[in-house]
């Protein structure tokens, strides 16, 4: 296992430093605090680069980085300060990319949190427990896709999203009756 690589966390933030999307896969910070520390300090850190056409890399309070900004959007991606950094860049390209083809290419705020539920699914789909699972955008993307579209899926399995629009429709079909 210590050979295998793994990610840290994964954060989406906006222009202001604030929580778009999070994920954390370790427990180097045991409370909502410690994380939305991290998240400031990161942002501080990183926001007067211009990491707007390809990724940029820093070493952080013992981490290392990896960061990509598209219009109002921060993405990062964290490893141990042991980690490769070019598979923290595969990650969070593949994030990136991932992102851009579900949003179809109109990536900013309001959209990403009209879409978190296919954001959320994106990244569960990207790393599980800190273990890389997948790093090409259009697989990732087909993934999240047929989670998306079978409404048939159990209600424990279903995104809030898809449960509120099925209960919707069912409201909907016994009003008209």
């Amino acid at each position: 296992m210590e050979s295998c690589p793994s990610i840290k966390n994964i954060l989406l933030l906006d222009s202001e430093g604030k929580r778009i999307a999070v994920k954390y896969f370790s427990d180097d910070w045991p409370t909502l605090s410690a994380k939305l520390a991290f998240e400031k300090s990161v942002f501080t850190k990183t926001q007067k680069t211009n990491a707007r056409t390809e990724a940029e890399i820093v070493m952080f309070d013992g981490y290392i980085v990896v960061y990509k900004f598209i219009q109002d959007l921060h993405f990062f991606v964290s490893g141990g300060d042991d980690e490769n950094e070019l598979i923290l860049a595969t990650v969070l390209q593949g994030f990136f990319d991932a992102i851009g083809l579900l949003l179809r290419n109109n990536v900013d705020k309001r959209t990403a949190l009209e879409n978190l539920d296919l954001i959320l699914l994106c990244i569960d789909e990207i790393v599980d427990g800190g273990i890389i699972l997948e790093t090409d955008a259009s697989v990732i993307t087909r993934k999240v896709a047929a989670h998306g579209v079978d409404g048939a899926a159990p209600l424990s399995e279903q995104t809030l999203t898809q449960a509120l629009a099925m209960a919707r429709d069912h409201l909907a079909r016994s009003l008209l009756k």
